[in-house]
């Protein structure tokens, strides 16, 4: 367990300026980044101690305004293993602070951010801030409850209840193996005992332990080798276990403790023998009397949905499908509220079970032909039609200069292919099964893809694929239709000065949009003011006004457990490899311009990185809970930096198509 970090030099030695990665396209800027700006005069306020991570409540004065207890936030717990962050702000830049007994250095505007090793056994994190600034003093003690953690006993037979995989409801195929997991003492026979007396063993896993998930995201040091557990152990399991669960498309139902049916899991070490009820409920579909849904995310018709249920690769993954209202696919299994379609005989599809209604029993699953293909040229887009036999699952993937289409549940049965003339911006069509039930379009152009979107006419796909927009090379930004979307509300971080993100970012994006009509752009906002707008009114927005480049400007904080004193710095995501050029050129013009270290572009499954109809970023300027990050992000010199960040990248980003132009 790490001590807490004592970081009074860090601020001086690069936190603020941290040598930048990454080379800047010399067509706008040098490839040396600027210098960070310039640390603000100390803040000479009054001397205040608050925290603002973690989350506080209500403050009870404990000595007659000198110190404050917060009492535990019932709604928050510290989710990480052994050390966290907290961070707020004593109201002077020329104070001294203590933390939990620590030396913690305060930033001129008076904030401070300190990494604390969690207790071992307690359940409730103390955190113990004292500043002293001539003669006044000022406390305040935070107490914030962690996340239940299992303490095994040091000796004897031991299960963990809290470490059972998997747990719930589940319904899978006659032949589908479940993988059970569980920790228990070192050294122990573990078994699974079954109502008809009989007993499952299971066997020691020896892996190295798994990096938490905030590590793996956000962690920029090698992790090195983690230590292999000898606490852990697997089975394998076939067939229904425990109680029954009911219909795979019935409500969730509270389970009976009392059950005779659930299983139990046995651990014995020595003349110690332990055991605990597994809490699992696993039934087995019939395949032949597969229920069929149809995808309906909006059933009760408030039209507040983006009409796409996404699919994902596991129970609670990433988005990998976007299915429209009124796909149909027949069921093969559940996990809780996820629900698993099957796409073809060899895809799967899991899907949130309250965006899909059953269909009468018996109804069968779209299947057949797809026969032919017509195309539609538009004057901004091309359509590709394509009749089928119902609205079956598919997927559209980019290549490098097209798009694949992946019909699920029909074979390719292409004797019909009418391009509606020469238009040279569809170069090629083909199609191709690579599987009995799977049907693949290829559509080739004559330039990399700059979007598309699909949607159901009756039973026919429409594929309509946008054609990229003409740039002039001498002014990239002319005329093009800009959307920015300044990050929150509702929601966003706040910093150690209580400085809120959606406040930054606006400014942020109104200084950019200033900049970008001034080189001739059009431009539009998702916002202009701090009223609340949700996620898909920001992309239909974006749709609406036909934007042809979307950025959306954040500012950046961390999870639980991930030192946020080597993970920092400048970031960009994006989700359809179109958008890689964009993500890229935002990423080396902000750290041009902000100074700091380059953190580099990523995949993120982030809702304004992922429409299709044009190329879409999400940037992280700064981190927002560093003091230091967060008084760039405040001021006016840093906003303006921000700001000409986002106008070079997206310059440079059109700047580079347009040599690609035909």
């Amino acid at each position: 367990m790490p001590p807490l970090i004592r970081h009074a030099a860090l601020w001086a030695l690069g936190l603020l300026g941290v040598a930048c990665a990454g080379p800047a396209p010399t067509a706008l800027w040098p490839v040396e980044a600027r210098d960070p700006p310039a640390a603000p005069p100390p803040s000479l306020g009054a001397l205040a101690v608050s925290v603002v991570y973690p989350r506080p409540q209500e403050r009870i004065d404990a000595a007659g305004g000198e110190w404050w207890l917060v009492p535990v936030d019932s709604t928050y717990a510290v989710q990480s293993r052994d050390s966290t962050f907290a961070f707020g702000t004593v109201g002077r830049g020329d104070a001294q602070v203590a933390v939990n007994g620590h030396a913690v250095p305060v930033y001129p505007t008076g904030g401070w951010i300190a990494w604390l090793p969690l207790p071992a056994d307690d359940t409730v994190m103390v955190i113990d801030v004292r500043a002293v600034a001539g003669v006044d003093t000022a406390r305040l003690t935070m107490m914030t409850p962690i996340a239940p953690r299992f303490q095994a006993p040091v000796e004897g037979a031991w299960i963990d209840t809290t470490s059972f995989s998997p747990t719930g409801d589940r319904w899978v195929l006659p032949d589908e193996e479940l993988r059970l997991a569980v920790r228990a003492a070192p050294g122990a026979a573990v078994r699974l005992l079954l109502p008809d007396s009989t007993a499952l063993p299971f066997h020691p896993d020896s892996r190295p332990d798994d990096l938490p998930w905030g590590e793996r995201a956000f962690g920029t040091s090698q992790p090195g080798e983690r230590p292999r557990m000898a606490d852990r152990y697997l089975a394998r399991y076939v067939g229904p276990l425990g109680a029954d669960p009911g219909g795979v498309l019935e409500p969730d139902t509270a389970p009976a403790v009392e059950d005779s049916s659930w299983v139990w899991v046995e651990a014995a070490l020595g003349a110690d023998t332990v055991r605990a009820r597994w809490p699992l409920r696993v039934a087995v579909l019939d395949p032949r009397a597969s229920p069929v849904v149809v995808v309906n995310d909006d059933p009760a018709g408030t039209g507040t949905t983006d009409s796409i249920l996404a699919g994902r690769p596991t129970p609670w993954g990433t988005y990998h499908w976007f299915f429209p209202t009124g796909t149909v696919a027949a069921v093969s299994g559940r996990w809780g509220g996820q629900l698993r379609l099957r796409l073809s005989r060899a895809t799967t599809a899991w899907v949130d079970a309250r965006d899909v209604e059953p269909l009468p029993a018996g109804y069968p699953p779209p299947t057949g032909s797809a026969r032919s293909m017509r195309l539609v040229p538009g004057p901004a887009s091309v359509t590709l039609r394509v009749p089928l036999p119902g609205r079956v699952p598919f997927r559209v993937d980019e290549t490098d200069v097209g798009l694949r289409l992946t019909l699920y549940g029909v074979a390719a049965d292409m004797d019909w292919v009418q391009y509606g003339g020469t238009d040279p911006f569809v170069q090629r069509i083909s199609f191709a099964q690579p599987q009995s039930d799977v049907t693949e379009v290829t559509v080739t152009l004559d330039r990399p893809v700059w979007g598309y979107r699909a949607a159901w006419l009756g039973n026919d796909l429409q594929l309509e694929i946008r054609r990229p927009p003409r740039i002039d090379p001498g002014s990239p930004l002319k005329g093009r239709r800009i959307m920015l979307d300044p990050g929150h509300p509702p929601g966003g971080a706040i910093g150690p000065t209580w400085v809120r993100e959606s406040d930054v970012v606006l400014q942020v994006a109104l200084r950019a949009r200033a900049l970008l009509e001034a080189k001739g752009a059009r431009v539009d906002l998702t916002r202009d003011s701090d009223r609340a707008v949700g996620l898909v009114d920001r992309l239909r927005l974006a749709e609406a006004t036909d934007a042809e480049v979307l950025v959306s400007i954040h500012a950046n904080a961390l999870p639980d457990g991930v030192n946020p004193f080597v993970n920092n710095g400048t970031s960009v995501y994006y989700f359809h490899p179109r958008s890689i050029p964009l993500a890229r050129a935002l990423d080396r013009a902000l750290v041009y311009e902000l100074g700091f270290r380059d953190l580099g572009m990523g995949r993120g499954d982030l809702a304004l990185a992922r429409p299709t109809w044009m190329p879409a970023a999400l940037t992280e300027g700064l981190f927002l809970v560093l003091p230091d990050q967060e008084a760039v992000l405040s001021s006016r010199e840093g906003q303006e930096r921000y700001a000409r960040g986002i106008v070079n990248g997206i310059e440079a980003f059109l700047k580079e198509h347009a040599t690609r132009q035909p």
